[in-house]
């Protein structure tokens, strides 16, 4: 599978109401997003220079989804910052797409 299928079946996985089990898959593409992060910071020494932004905002979007599952917010703050981090997941995966396109970008 190329980068930007597996980028792009992450994306159509991404769940859109908190619920235990969402939590747990969340976490999991994140896991994967990272993985692939670090497969394209290694294909050349531009996309090394300029992907830490998208680790930042995969980082941010762990940060919601951890608050989602505080056991002393309500419902409705739970799935509010399930929200948050799924929609900042899903915001940067769009990024990245744009910014990835063919893998073929190079320092100048």
């Amino acid at each position: 599978m190329n980068i930007i299928s597996e980028i792009t079946s992450l994306y159509d996985s991404v769940p859109r109401r908190h619920t235990i089990d969402n939590v747990k898959d969340i976490y999991s593409i994140i896991e994967q997003y990272e993985d692939i992060l670090i497969t394209i910071e290694s294909v050349n020494s531009f996309y090394e220079k300029n992907i830490g932004s998208y680790f930042d905002a995969a980082i941010n979007a762990k940060a919601a989804i951890k608050k989602s599952t505080d056991s002393k917010a309500s419902k409705k703050n739970k799935d509010a910052f399930f929200n948050e981090g799924s929609g900042i997941l899903k915001e940067n995966m769009q990024d990245l797409l744009a910014f990835f396109a063919d893998g073929s970008r190079v320092s100048l």
